[in-house]
């Protein structure tokens, strides 16, 4: 496999050490896996423009669609950003290994997001009707099911980038489930 190394600030383009800037000011410092996007002049900005899109979805939501997918998809970098992500979101340790496996039985509508998130992903679209029926008896709308494919979008792709890559995780490592 290809070495991928993270790049700096300065090895990347000038637009690029923006981005860098702006994350180390909100987030405190440059995830590799953004880092690592930073090596197209073009694929970090359109990832963060996609990721922070307008949705129907608050971000404890999301963060059940990233560790239900990312689990699924054994990512270990977005399995250990997303960990601390959703434990700063209000999941506990149970909590957050629970939604890993598919589920949030703590939460009955946060279940049927869990359950719907992994079978969009693992079923590569061809969603179960009982699973997408329950989603919707539980109060989602279609506008939701539209953000859900969104979100289960955007964690595949980093998801991936990280399968491909194999750079070096920056958060404190996701315990196994």
């Amino acid at each position: 496999m290809t070495n991928f190394n993270v790049p700096t600030r300065n090895e990347v383009s000038a637009e690029n050490q923006k981005i860098f800037d702006s994350l180390q000011k909100a987030v405190g410092f440059v995830p590799n896996i953004y880092a690592t996007m930073a090596t197209s002049d073009n694929a970090l900005k359109n990832f963060l423009d996609f990721a922070n899109s307008k949705s129907s979805l608050k971000t404890k939501e999301k963060e059940v669609i990233n560790l239900a997918v990312s689990e699924l998809n054994q990512c270990q970098y977005c399995l250990s950003a997303h960990t601390a992500i959703a434990s700063m979101n209000g999941f506990n340790a149970e909590q957050i290994k629970e939604i890993r496996s598919g589920r949030a039985t703590f939460e009955p509508k946060l279940d049927t997001l869990a359950q719907l998130s992994r079978n969009i992903s693992e079923n590569r679209g061809a969603t179960n009707s009982e699973i997408l029926s329950a989603f919707f008896a539980a109060g989602w709308t279609k506008e939701n099911l539209m953000d859900v494919i969104n979100q289960v979008g955007e964690i595949t792709i980093t998801n991936y980038l990280h399968r491909t890559t194999e750079v070096a995780v920056d958060f404190p490592a996701a315990e196994a489930l």
